[in-house]
């Protein structure tokens, strides 16, 4: 393991690091991705990935912490401030070697559950979705056209690492319809037009909760392709809630019905 003190913020080691954190297509070329914070990164690592390069403050970070990466630098508390977006990450930013998870890599259950999102825009509804698929045992998330990469800092922040414990998957809408009609994974879509209560739909069986942007919605690409149509009532002014608390409501009717 290679230790060295990191001094100046000008560090061309530093400067990666930004850049990684700032920029899609410096992930996509590098290959790597950044994590910040214990917990996440422990997250990371149980998962499988590999820390390549850890920053750490010992300032911040627990006596006797040994960080798991290749390469270890020590940095000063003002360049951590300069490269951490939170304060209380513990001491440590860290470089991972990215993986690119396939449709066919998923392992699904006998009953699985599946949430797809269409054309996701917003890193943080990302990170809030999978979220509640960890905490509902979903068996993976599908991201379909996606507009944020999966390794967006902003949606490993906001996922609290949940996108290192649920599977998740980027793919094109055709690629995943076939892949859920193949398995006999049922197509829920979530819609005001045309749809049932969700809470009226059986979620027992295979089933995909499919949801498209808040302000656009579905494309008729997955309304014509659903199993069945379903919607929460909405007793307000408004039409629509935000995605994530969406997500929550709907996977929390499949686990009600599947106890």
């Amino acid at each position: 393991m290679e230790e060295n003190i990191i001094t100046s913020a000008q560090n061309p080691k530093i400067k990666r690091l930004q850049l990684l954190q700032q920029k899609s297509s410096e992930r996509r070329k590098s290959g790597l991705f950044v994590v910040e914070g214990r917990r996440e990164l422990q997250h990371c690592i149980n998962a499988g990935f590999e820390v390549d390069t850890a920053f750490v403050c010992l300032d911040l970070l627990e006596e006797g912490y040994e960080a798991p990466a290749k390469k270890v630098f020590e940095v000063s508390r003002d360049i951590y401030e300069k490269i951490a977006y939170r304060g209380s990450t513990e001491g440590i930013v860290a470089e991972v070697v990215a993986r690119q998870r396939t449709l066919d890599d998923l392992s699904l259950g006998e009953s699985p559950l599946v949430v797809v999102l269409e054309s996701v825009e917003k890193p943080g509804n990302l990170g809030a979705v999978l979220r509640s698929a960890d905490a509902a045992g979903a068996d993976a998330v599908i991201v379909c056209d996606p507009l944020t990469d999966l390794y967006n800092p902003n949606l490993i922040r906001s996922s609290i690492g949940a996108i290192f414990t649920v599977p998740c998957v980027a793919c094109s809408s055709d690629e995943c319809i076939a892949f859920l009609k193949q398995r006999g994974i049922s197509i829920l879509t979530a819609q005001l037009q045309d749809s049932s209560l969700y809470y009226d739909i059986d979620m027992r069986r295979p089933t995909a909760i499919v949801m498209g942007t808040e302000s656009t919605g579905l494309t008729n690409q997955w309304r014509q392709a659903a199993d069945a149509h379903i919607r929460i009532p909405m007793l307000g002014r408004l039409d629509s809630l935000n995605v994530s608390v969406s997500a929550a409501i709907l996977l929390f009717e499949a686990v009600r019905q599947r106890q």
